[in-house]
């Protein structure tokens, strides 16, 4: 079955993703390696037992070759955040073995999720290519998830206001057992935010040196395309082309509006209204005063009132399918 070698191979795991099928997941790829020793040089597993573990532990995989990321987007993200704390020249090729509610980083490298032995396949007839990430600090969060660092990493999604509200309450969801997922997570989170009110937030906005002052109710930095699970809020961004995509609104949108866009978002389609406005940038400065607005971070919490947010290109190499 194996095809190609991964050379020294770290499998960083989350035994609880995807409500427990990480457990099972973790168990058949240690018995697929174990089994096919042509596809290493080495293996090693580990696994997480709470949030920024996967960091520490990727953080030390430098002279690996290969780190696998097992589980969903929030894993992928301190891995990645960990890789990056590795010098350039020793660090490790990512791979992941998507097990989780969104999987949004997978569905910008085309890799099939929550099927543990498709993603095998894949890995081992992939492709590396290097891609793009994200940089983003904050008044509140000057350094990164480990000593040091300065800033956090995000491999696909950065916003703030309304949509960031409503992925940090689907990620608190998840957090707490809900059997709900993907698209119908985000879409059950969006109506229990909108109802309680979106009335945005005013900001002072600086990208690639000019600026604008708006009352954003959503606005995005995408490295990939999609987040809240398949939503295209940048339907045109790519993880290699040494950009970021925003999108933001234009003016505030009434409610019923609102609603219709974000759906219209699941599709792309929103892009049509004049309400939104999409562009491309290197680099991005956000202001909101004294505010505190809901950002997040690959789907994590991220504090502050002012963002810095940068591109990283050609920083890391991924395997993708074929």
């Amino acid at each position: 079955m194996a095809t190609r070698n991964l050379g020294h191979t770290l499998v960083i795991a989350n035994p609880v993703a995807h409500s427990g099928k990480g457990a099972h997941a973790i168990e058949l790829v240690r018995r697929f390696f174990e089994a096919y020793s042509s596809a290493t040089k080495s293996f090693d597993l580990e696994t997480t037992r709470s949030m920024g573990d996967a960091v520490e532990i990727a953080a030390q995989a430098g002279g690996m070759d290969t780190v696998i990321a097992l589980g969903g987007d929030g894993i992928i993200h301190e891995v990645v955040n960990g890789l990056m704390a590795i010098d350039q020249r020793d660090r490790p090729t990512l791979g992941i073995i998507p097990m989780g509610t969104g999987n949004d980083f997978a569905r910008s490298i085309g890799e099939t999720f929550n099927n543990p032995e498709a993603s095998l396949r894949q890995l081992l007839n992939g492709a590396v290519r290097t891609i793009d990430l994200g940089l983003v600090t904050s008044d509140l969060c000057p350094t990164g998830p480990l000593p040091g660092t300065l800033g956090t990493y995000f491999m696909e999604t950065l916003s703030f206001g309304m949509d960031a509200a409503i992925a940090i309450d689907t990620t608190k969801r998840r957090a707490a057992g809900t059997s709900t997922e993907g698209s119908a997570l985000f879409m059950t989170s969006t109506l229990k935010i909108a109802l309680a009110g979106a009335a945005g937030y005013p900001c002072h906005v600086t990208i690639d040196g000019d600026t604008l002052d708006l009352h954003s109710v959503m606005f995005a930095i995408q490295n990939g395309p999609t987040y809240g699970g398949g939503f295209h809020i940048c339907p045109d961004a790519s993880l290699t082309d040494g950009l970021l995509d925003i999108c933001y609104n234009t003016y505030r949108p009434n409610l019923p509006h609102l609603m219709a866009l974000l759906v219209l978002a699941r599709f792309g389609k929103h892009v049509r209204s004049k309400a939104v406005r999409l562009l491309q940038c290197r680099t991005v400065a956000i202001d909101f005063g004294q505010a505190t607005p809901p950002c997040q971070v690959d789907g994590e919490e991220l504090l502050g009132s002012h963002f810095e947010v940068s591109v990283a290109p050609q920083a890391l190499n991924v395997i993708f399918p074929s």
